[in-house]
């Protein structure tokens, strides 16, 4: 099969999964409730306060307005207040705000299709990784909405492929939208500033230093910045969000608003302690032993709960390349990829040991598409050919399966008690 079809294959079925039963449900899904408020602040000009960066929203309502969505309405007139999950929406113009969501992740697949090939996998085996992230449910439900993540993960995603492209200039701007989605793609920007510190002291080069150094620091802080003065120009009126901030917050400087707005992010996110009855701990997302409800509507309902398949492999994946390292490491071998690979599970994995906060299964999704990675890599690399090939193609068949028998929870297709009993293999799912 050629590239080019390859890439047919994976930006059909990102579209086609992501597109299929557009807008439903009618009613606001889990967080929706929260960055719908953010989303309507740009209409009504209110200062709202968020513990994420500014893109997501922006990008949100400025692709609404062109379809004329208008929260500052009453109920009935197009308006919206986005007070509770399951609230029904007056018209269908929320669509429009579940759009770029949802582009953006049908489109995650086929950039970790391009980044495979980049960093020196067979045709093959970059077309079943991206071919897994489409079939991970999981991702799907959190790219379908308006939700943040979709953004994230294709930003981010996309810087690293420019990055190994050595387009330093396009890493770094596609890293600064990640991290003005949320902080957390802060990891996109740490593992390139990483490799080329391991470089400089192996070559000690001054100069391609540097010029990373500027491709990778200052231009994704002046895409950052610049992003903050636009959130701070439209919200221009007094809002709920005042409440968060000092009383001279708003005459000061734009520089002194950035300063003092992102500390309070910062100690906003350290507050978030209280538990949740869908929270989980870092060391539990690979096994995928809670996963959240997004929404319930008598026997329809909508669950971030992963493929299985896809995300317990991805976990074998990454024991069997950690324990391939142990053994390389004996015999005086390295497999510069596999930590590669492994460093960036590692890097977007572990710091989540000292985070305070609440945090919740979606928080693992970019070190989960790492071992995706890893575990296409690693059948590879320790079997030949065509086992290979036959042990790709059975995890991307039986995916596939998965896929379909867990997508009324993923779609919020109505299932009989007895049909929603058998998709619930765990106790802790419940």
């Amino acid at each position: 099969m050629s590239h080019k079809n390859h890439l047919l294959i994976l930006i059909g079925l990102g579209l086609l999964t992501h597109f299929s039963f557009f807008g439903h449900p009618n009613q606001t899904v889990f967080d929706e409730v929260h960055f719908g408020k953010f989303v309507s602040g740009y209409y009504t000009h209110e200062y709202y306060f968020d513990i994420h960066p500014p893109l997501g929203k922006l990008m949100i309502a400025g692709f609404g307005k062109l379809f004329d969505f208008r929260p500052d309405l009453p109920a009935g007139e197009a308006g919206f207040s986005f007070a509770e999950i399951g609230d029904k929406f007056p018209d269908s113009k929320y669509m429009a705000l579940r759009f770029l969501p949802s582009l953006a992740g049908s489109l995650i697949p086929v950039v970790i299709f391009l980044l495979a090939l980049q960093l020196g996998f067979s045709r093959r085996a970059a077309f079943v990784a991206g071919l897994l992230v489409a079939l991970e449910n999981g991702i799907l439900v959190q790219t379908r909405f308006m939700l943040m993540d979709g953004f994230l993960l294709l930003f981010g995603f996309l810087s690293l492929l420019f990055y190994f492209k050595k387009r330093f200039l396009l890493a770094g701007v596609f890293a600064g939208l990640a991290v003005s989605i949320k902080w957390t793609g802060l990891t996109f920007l740490a593992l390139p500033l990483i490799i080329e510190t391991w470089r400089y002291f192996i070559k000690r080069s001054y100069k391609p230093f540097i010029k990373s150094a500027v491709f990778l620091i200052l231009v994704p802080f002046a895409i950052y910045f610049s992003i903050f003065a636009l959130h701070f120009a439209l919200l221009n009126k007094p809002g709920p969000g005042d409440a968060y901030m000092t009383p001279e917050f708003h005459n000061r400087s734009i520089a002194g608003k950035f300063s003092e707005l992102n500390l309070e992010m910062y100690r906003s996110n350290q507050r978030l302690t209280s538990e949740h009855p869908y929270s989980s701990k870092w060391y539990s997302w690979p096994f995928m032993s809670r996963p959240i409800f997004y929404w319930v509507d008598g026997d329809s309902r909508i669950y971030f709960l992963g493929n299985p398949v896809v995300w317990w492999a991805s976990t074998v994946g990454a024991a069997l390349s950690i324990w391939y390292l142990v053994l390389s490491i004996k015999d005086r071998r390295k497999d510069k990829m596999l930590i590669l690979l492994l460093g960036a599970y590692a890097l977007n994995l572990l710091p989540f040991i000292g985070v305070q906060r609440v945090m919740f299964l979606y928080h693992y999704m970019i070190a989960m598409i790492f071992a995706v990675l890893m575990l296409v890599y690693i059948v590879e690399k320790t079997c030949d050919g065509r086992r290979a090939k036959r042990i790709l193609a059975g995890l991307a068949l039986v995916s596939f399966a998965s896929f379909l028998y867990f997508a009324p929870l993923t779609y919020g297709i109505p299932l009989t008690p007895d049909q929603y009993k058998a998709r619930v293999w765990l106790q802790s799912w419940r």
